[in-house]
Formats: C-alpha cells, sequence, structure tokens
C-alpha cells in the first residue's frame, strides 16, 4: 500500500494487495508492527491539521523511515520517548490502571498500539518548543466488492489518558478517529474527546476551569496518579490533574462503500502550547464479516446466562430469544441475559444507527457444568491509592459472586458478578477467587486464585551530613550516611550542577557512601525503591571542595596499654600543618612554623583515655585528627597481712594477695628467715638475734604491672610478760 497526504489532511492511499472478504492485513497489529499502516509525528504549534504533520512514515517504506517492521516511532526529534509503539504483551496504563490490551464483553484482544506517551515540550529546549507533540496512524481500507447487503464491518477499541492543560477547549490535548470515505466523514464512527473548559481564558491563557461533569458524563475519571511533569506555576510541584477513560468499543458498517477505499485514522495530540500530554490506546478486532454476539455457546440450562454485541453509538437492539427461553433483561441494550432451556436453541440479534444496520445469530447448546476458570491480573500495587483490574477469563457459566481473603483461609463474598472486579486501596496482600456456576443444577466451580500483593511506598530518606567541605588531599573523605528510607537503593547519584545527575559506575546500593578524592564541587544522593512503588530520592547532601591541602602526619602507636601509675609515649611527625592542639586540652597546642615538625608527648594518665591530635592547615577548615587510645590497667593492690609479733623459734605464716585476678609472681624484700621469698605464703622461724624486721612484697603480674604490699614482724626473745602499771598496784593496795 502507497500512501501520500494531501492538503486536505485526508491520508489518500492506494492499495497494491488483494483482499478479501477478511479483513485487511495487519489491521490488528497481529505481525507485531506497524507494516501496512502510514504514520506521521510533527508539532501543532500553528494548530491541529495537516500543518502539523512534519515527519511521515510511508507503508511502503522498511524502518526506520517507513512502516514496514517498524514496532516503534519515536516523538518528532525527541528520540528517548516513544511517540508510536506496537503492545504485544499486556500490561496495566500506570493512570488508568485499565489493561493495555482489553478483553471486552467476553472478546479479548491480541493486540493495540500506544499513540502519544508523556513528553512535553515546555522547557526542554529543543526544536518545536511551543507547541505540543503529534502523532497519528491512518489505514487505507480497500472494502472488497461485492452486494451492499453483506455486512462488511470495523470494530476498534479505545483506552485514554488526558493531562488537562486548563486551556480554552479548542487547545487542550486531544484523541481522535477519523473513518473518511469518498462521501466524507462518518461521524458516528469518528469520535474524538478532550477535556472540556469553560473557556474563561484569553485564547493563550492557563487556568481556565474544567467542566468536570462534561468529561465525567464522557466517561472519564480523575487518576489518583500524578503527572510526570511538574506545574509550571512557581510552587505547584506536581500536577494530579490527569483524567482517563477506560475501553470503549466501536463499531461500523463498510458494506455501503464495496469496491471503494476508505482510510481510519487514529490521532493523539498534546495541547497547542505543547505543556500537556495526551495518550491513548487502540485495539482492533481481526473480523470483518459482520456482528459476532459474545457469549457462550454451551451453557448449563435453567440458569442466567449473559449475550452481547459491540456497541453502536445511538444504536437500537433488538434480540430474538427461542420461544421457550426467557429473556431477564437487556430487550434494548447490546448485553442481555437469558434463561435457556434444555433444548438449547438459536439466539439472534439486530442492532442499528446511522453507521451500520448489523445482524448476528448463536446456536446455543445447553449441558450441566460450570467453568470457574482462570483470574487475570495478579499483580503487585504500592500502598496507599491503588487499583487493580482482575478479569475472570476462560470460564462458562454465570459468576455468583467474587470472594476475597487475606490469609487463604477465612473468604468474604464481594457481591460482584461481572467478569472484571476492580480491586481499590488495597492495603495488605490480598487473594480473590470467583465463585462460577449454572443454577441449581450445575454445582458452582470456582476459579484460580489471583494475588494482589503490596509494597510499601518508597522513602528516599535523607543524608546526612547535609553539607561538608573537602580538602586537596583528605584522603579520608566524607562519610555519608542515608537514613529514614524504606526499599531498595537503585544506586546513589552524583552532580556538578544540581540539575544533571549521573549514576556511579559501579552501582552503590549502600546507605554508606564515602566521597573522597574529588577536585570539584559536587552533590550527592541516592534513588531508593520498594517493588513496584515508583522510586523516590533522597535529600541533598552539598560536598564543597577547598584546594588549600589538607593536613598530613604520621603518628605512633595507635593505641597502647599501660600499667597504673606508668607513662606512654606519643610521636607525631607533621608533613603538612600549621598548628595543633590536643584533647584533652590540658595536654597542650602549638603553632607550627616549618614542617616536617616531630614531637614526643608523655603522658602519665590514671584511667583508660583517648588522647586525640588536631592538626589544622591554615586555609583548611578541616582538621586532621588522629586518635592515641590508651588503657590503663588497674593498679595492682597487693595485702601482705596485720603486722604482728612472734617469740623467738616459733613459726610464722605469711599470705599475701593481689588485687588483680593472676597468677602472679610474688618477690619477698628482705628474705630473712623465709623459706622461700618467692612465693605468696612463705614460712619464717626467727633466732635470737632477730628483733624487728619490715617486710616489702611484690607482686608482678603476667603483663608486668606490679603492686607493693609491708608487713613488720616484731621478734620476742621470751614469751611476753605481763606488765602491770605502778598506779593500779597503789589502787590495789589501798584497798
Amino acid at each position: 500500500m502507497r500512501c501520500r497526504l494531501s492538503v486536505l489532511f485526508f491520508i489518500i492511499c492506494i492499495q497494491v494487495f488483494s483482499q478479501s472478504q477478511t479483513c485487511p492485513a495487519n489491521i490488528n497489529f497481529a505481525t507485531g508492527d506497524l507494516t501496512h499502516w502510514f504514520a506521521y509525528t510533527g508539532n501543532n504549534m500553528d494548530g491541529h491539521g495537516a500543518e502539523a504533520i512534519i515527519q511521515v512514515y510511508d507503508s511502503t517504506t522498511s524502518a526506520p523511515g517507513g512502516t514496514i517492521g517498524n514496532k516503534i516511532i519515536t516523538e518528532y526529534r525527541l528520540p528517548s520517548y516513544n511517540g508510536i509503539q506496537v503492545i504485544t504483551s499486556n500490561g496495566t496504563d500506570r493512570f488508568g490502571f485499565f489493561p493495555m490490551i482489553p478483553t471486552i464483553n467476553g472478546y479479548a484482544y491480541n493486540y493495540s498500539i500506544l499513540l502519544g506517551s508523556t513528553a512535553i515540550t515546555r522547557g526542554n529546549g529543543s526544536p518545536g518548543s511551543g507547541g505540543g507533540y503529534y502523532r497519528g496512524v491512518s489505514y487505507n481500507i480497500r472494502v472488497p466488492p461485492g452486494p451492499a447487503t453483506e455486512p462488511y464491518t470495523m470494530t476498534y477499541a479505545y483506552a485514554m489518558v488526558l493531562e488537562n492543560g486548563s486551556h480554552i477547549s479548542n487547545y487542550q490535548p486531544i484523541i481522535s478517529a477519523t473513518l473518511r470515505t469518498p462521501a466524507g466523514v462518518i461521524l458516528c464512527a469518528s469520535p474524538s474527546y478532550y477535556l472540556p473548559t469553560f473557556n474563561n481564558v484569553d485564547i493563550s491563557g492557563r487556568g481556565a476551569t474544567l467542566d468536570s461533569a462534561v468529561a465525567k458524563a464522557n466517561g472519564f475519571s480523575v487518576s489518583p496518579t500524578r503527572s510526570p511533569n511538574a506545574d509550571p506555576d512557581p510552587g505547584g510541584g506536581f500536577l494530579q490533574d490527569v483524567w482517563t477513560k477506560n475501553w470503549t468499543e466501536v463499531t461500523f458498517d463498510l458494506s455501503p462503500y464495496r469496491g471503494q477505499d476508505v482510510s481510519l485514522t487514529f490521532e493523539a495530540d498534546n495541547c497547542i502550547p505543547g505543556g500537556h500530554f495526551a495518550y491513548a490506546y487502540i485495539a482492533i478486532r481481526n473480523s470483518c464479516a459482520g456482528l459476532q454476539i459474545s457469549g457462550d455457546s454451551l451453557v448449563c440450562f435453567n440458569t442466567i446466562v449473559t449475550y452481547s454485541v459491540p456497541a453502536l453509538a445511538g444504536a437500537t437492539y433488538n434480540w430474538i430469544v427461542p420461544n421457550t427461553w426467557t429473556l431477564a433483561s437487556g430487550t434494548n441494550s447490546n448485553i442481555i441475559q437469558v434463561k435457556p432451556i434444555a433444548a438449547g436453541g438459536i439466539l439472534s440479534v439486530r442492532e442499528k444507527n446511522s453507521c451500520a444496520d448489523l445482524t448476528d445469530t448463536i446456536q446455543i447448546k445447553t449441558l450441566p457444568g460450570p467453568k470457574g476458570g482462570n483470574i487475570d491480573g495478579s499483580t503487585t500495587v504500592c500502598e496507599g491509592e491503588n487499583n487493580s483490574v482482575l478479569n475472570l477469563l476462560n470460564y462458562s457459566g454465570t459468576i455468583f459472586n467474587w470472594m476475597s481473603s487475606t490469609d487463604s483461609v477465612n473468604w468474604s463474598i464481594i457481591p460482584d458478578v461481572s467478569s472484571q472486579f476492580l480491586a481499590e486501596n488495597i492495603s495488605s496482600k490480598t487473594l480473590y477467587k470467583v465463585v462460577v456456576g449454572k443454577g441449581t443444577v450445575c454445582p458452582p466451580d470456582t476459579s484460580s486464585v489471583a494475588t494482589i500483593a503490596v509494597d510499601l511506598k518508597s522513602i528516599g530518606g535523607f543524608i546526612n551530613p547535609t553539607n561538608a567541605i573537602l580538602c586537596a588531599g583528605q584522603d579520608a573523605g566524607e562519610t555519608l550516611s542515608l537514613l529514614g528510607n524504606n526499599g531498595i537503593i537503585l544506586d546513589w547519584q552524583y552532580s556538578t550542577d544540581g540539575l544533571n545527575w549521573l549514576d556511579f559506575v559501579p552501582v552503590d546500593n549502600t546507605t554508606i557512601n564515602v566521597v573522597k578524592g574529588i577536585t570539584s564541587s559536587m552533590q550527592f544522593r541516592s534513588i531508593d525503591k520498594n517493588g513496584v512503588c515508583p522510586a523516590d530520592t533522597s535529600s541533598v547532601a552539598s560536598i564543597t571542595f577547598n584546594p588549600i591541602e589538607y593536613p598530613k602526619a604520621t603518628t605512633t602507636p595507635a593505641d597502647t596499654t599501660i600499667c597504673y601509675g606508668t607513662m606512654a609515649l606519643l610521636n607525631a611527625n607533621i608533613e603538612i600543618g600549621t598548628s595543633y592542639t590536643w584533647n584533652p586540652a590540658s595536654n597542650g597546642a602549638g603553632a607550627i612554623s616549618n614542617t616536617p615538625f616531630n614531637f614526643v608527648k608523655q603522658v602519665s594518665p590514671d584511667s583508660s583515655v583517648n588522647y586525640v591530635l588536631s592538626i589544622l592547615n591554615n586555609g583548611c577548615p578541616n582538621p586532621l585528627l588522629d586518635t592515641f587510645q590508651i588503657k590503663v590497667l588497674p593498679a595492682v593492690i597487693v595485702n601482705a597481712g596485720n603486722d604482728t609479733s612472734v617469740v623467738v623459734g616459733e613459726p610464722l605464716q605469711f599470705d599475701a594477695t593481689s588485687s588483680d585476678p593472676g597468677p602472679d609472681n610474688f618477690i619477698w624484700t628482705p628474705s630473712t628467715e623465709l623459706n622461700d621469698p618467692s612465693i605468696y605464703d612463705p614460712l619464717a622461724v626467727y633466732t635470737a638475734n632477730d628483733n624487728v624486721i619490715k617486710y616489702l612484697v611484690k607482686a608482678v603480674t603476667p603483663v608486668g604491672c606490679s603492686g607493693v604490699g609491708s608487713i613488720t614482724v616484731k621478734v620476742f626473745k621470751t614469751k611476753p610478760d605481763i606488765f602491770v602499771p605502778n598506779f593500779i598496784i597503789g589502787v590495789l593496795q589501798n584497798l
């Protein structure tokens, strides 16, 4: 297919391949790319229309210049963002929480495209600023020849996300679909959506009031997820004014245009000023032969069964059911509920509007036994405001109810009978299952279990210290500590201007970061992410580089142990520095006139203490701190015993003790009359030559510390007499 752009903004394509009654090749993106589609990007600075299209991607050219084999087309002159991309595996939109590839009324789409992105031109300084990103895709449909009475249908579904720019309505972000035929645009198949305002500002202004009532009536709801783009108003933070519209289907009949070319165009345009985004998901059915009724063809009789067809805008619906069946609800709706009998039967429907007059029939057989199916949508969400869509797939029968549990043992009934359930604001891990049945005859069946796990919000935390200074050659660096964070540290980042941040290479995911060796002032932060929650950034720590050299010195010893009452020598060789001080301050301070500067300090503390030497180099505010750890062992207290008296020839047993746990060595001096002066309990026997002897006993610990005790021994030549004072004798004589 070859395509060109006409001056009337109409994609004119010439079909070069044959096409039968089946759908056009790759109309549903089944090849996983944009082959056979025409695409374009641009900038709407001058308004919506053909003049906004700048870059085109012809359907006859291979990627990257054309669409053949092309899966992704980037935004105009913004290669970091995808403006058009084919979605082949399902996911969940972060704003609308709907699936990227939908299942609607039982019909499961397999592919979709994402048209647009959250990219904006405001403030990025790139070419095209002052206008929004503009992107679209178009397919020329050669309607096969044949009778106009034979339907040739196209059914597409769309979901969208629009950021409220608070402009006049015509300048708001917009999503549109256009079905153009030789007779002109088919309006009932060509919706366009934007967030309407009351137009209470001038054409170039902001601040228009959103008509939220109309927006909600059109199926939009505000997203709990904030915009990734900063509010241009000072102090505005990040906008939360993002609105979403869930999947909606549109069907139209092209049989009136047999043998003719029509074009189907989808477009997503940012606001005309360029500061607010728009994007949409588009999915197309690969069935063009007419209307298709969605619903089970095998059901359990005497149960309520639901059938549906894709909706037509402003259509009337006429369902015909077998006479013996009961139509429960939905007589003039695209969705009905019926109660079949055991014999089965044929169900038919006709839907009609200005775009189409379509009919379909389905042969239904009845049988016992429901099928619980499986729930699609197990996921992990972030705590707080969240919602997840759960879809029951591959089931047969009627949904009785959903059930939930937080422990897989106790289950609570959820009175919801739809195949899609929106789990909102889940605060803890929750399990879901569905009970499916087919009346009282068929026993109910239970679906597989879906799990929604919950991650706590990411908290970037704060870095301590907030500000620091590093001097030239300060090898010890500055230790930055991350506190109060929650989640996994993805990496630390650094910046020289506070605007452009670079990741650490290799990745550093620790809570402690030592900064050293810098040659210019820098800023540091960390990125923290917990599970599926958005990453959060810590506070910023600023480190200023000072070109003055950091002090340099070598000291010995690093730490030492001394005995009580002894001294230690502290040695320092200062290579760079202008002054020094000690802590405790009583150990002095001094200026350094020349380097190297050497000194030895003698200390004799009574108890264990750290002596901190602080060296400054004039101009660098950071001192070099070196700590001498002095451990003082406890004093050794020796007890030799109480002073005593003995008689010549009477043995005396000594018993010295030490406060040290030992084993200690003991030395007695003098050794007079001692049988062994090197033990703690020597034995002494005195002679008439002995008089008064004072012994000193020294206890030496295993590490070399010592203490001394003393005892005095008085030696008597005879046994002691009992002496009575004269005044007592006189008293006795007078009695």
